[in-house]
C-alpha cells in the first residue's frame, strides 16, 4: 500500500469538519480505551503522534496525573492548529513532527501512543523503529488501525455510494488508507520490523452514531482527504457526492438518528 501526498493533506475546512463530524461519531471510543490503557502505568512523559484534532490528548491530560508531560505531535500543522485551539485541560505541549524521522533523544519517553495514524506512515517499520528509539527500556508503544472497511459500516456505505459518481475511477481513500492496515500478520510484521517483539493485537468493535445521516456524510465526505479525490475528479461534484452519501446513509440506517458498527485493532508492545 503507498500514500499519495492527497492522501495526508488535512488542510482548508478539513481540520474543523473532523473535529465537528467525526472525532465525535468515530475517534471517542477510542480516545478513552486508549487512554485508560495507559492510566495504570507509572508514566513521565507521554509521546503523541499523529495528534490530529487532538480527542486522544484532551483525554490524556484528563486521566493522566497533573505531572505527566505530554508532547502531541502532527504531520500537518492546521490539525495541530485545530487541537490548540480547543484547548486541554492543561499545559500539553503541540509540536510539528514527521513520525519518520522524530526530533527526540533516543530514550526520553515512558509511553508512545498513535490513534488512527500508523495507516499514513509510508514506511511503517522505519516509523516504528523511532518510536522504539525513543522509548525508554520497558515503555509501552500502543496504537490503534481500523479494521477492513466491510466491519466498519458507514465507511463502507459511503464509499461504496460515491463510487457511483466516478464509476470508471471511483475514490477509494477510505479503503485504501484508513481502511487499508487492518491484516494483524502484516501490523506484527511491521512492528517487528521497527525492532519490537511480537505485539499483542486486540480487536475492538464500537457503535458509532449520530443524529442525523448527514452527519458522517458530510464527516468522510468533507472532513477527509476523500475531499481531495472527490475534487480532484470534479470539483463541482463534491456537494453531490456529499448528498449522495447521505441519502445512501439514510436508505439504511434509517432517516432519524444514525447507528452503524465500527471496528479497529489495538496494538501494544513493549521495549
Amino acid at each position: 500500500m503507498t500514500t499519495s501526498n492527497a492522501d495526508t493533506v488535512f488542510d482548508h475546512s478539513i481540520p474543523q469538519l473532523y473535529e465537528t463530524h467525526l472525532v465525535p461519531l468515530l475517534f471517542e471510543p477510542y480516545a478513552v480505551d486508549l487512554a485508560e490503557r495507559l492510566a495504570a502505568r507509572s508514566l513521565e512523559r507521554v509521546l503523541e503522534l499523529a495528534a490530529g484534532t487532538g480527542v486522544v490528548t484532551r483525554r490524556l491530560a484528563a486521566v493522566l496525573p497533573g505531572d505527566v508531560a505530554i508532547v502531541a505531535t502532527d504531520l500537518n500543522q492546521p490539525m495541530l492548529d485545530q487541537a490548540a485551539a480547543i484547548g486541554v485541560a492543561r499545559p500539553v505541549e503541540w509540536r510539528q513532527a514527521d513520525a519518520m524521522r522524530l526530533p527526540f533523544k533516543d530514550a526520553s519517553f515512558d509511553a508512545v501512543v498513535c490513534q488512527f495514524g500508523v495507516m499514513f506512515f509510508p514506511d511503517k517499520p522505519t516509523a516504528f523503529a523511532e518510536a522504539r528509539r525513543v522509548l525508554r527500556p520497558g515503555g509501552v508503544f500502543i496504537f490503534s488501525a481500523w479494521d477492513r472497511i466491510e466491519e466498519n459500516e458507514f465507511a463502507d456505505v459511503v464509499t461504496t455510494a460515491v463510487g457511483t459518481l466516478f464509476p470508471t475511477d471511483p475514490p477509494r481513500f477510505l479503503a485504501r488508507i484508513p481502511h487499508g492496515y487492518h491484516d494483524k500478520a502484516t501490523i506484527a510484521r511491521d512492528v517487528a520490523g521497527g525492532g519490537f517483539a511480537t505485539p499483542r493485537v486486540e480487536t475492538v468493535a464500537a457503535r458509532s452514531r449520530a443524529t442525523s445521516a448527514r452527519i458522517p456524510a458530510v464527516g468522510y465526505c468533507e472532513g477527509t482527504p476523500m475531499r481531495n479525490e472527490i475534487e480532484a475528479r470534479d470539483p463541482s461534484r463534491l456537494a453531490e457526492a456529499t448528498d449522495l452519501a447521505a441519502r445512501a446513509i439514510a436508505e439504511r440506517f434509517g432517516r432519524g438518528p444514525v447507528d452503524g458498527k465500527i471496528q479497529a485493532h489495538v496494538v501494544s508492545v513493549e521495549s
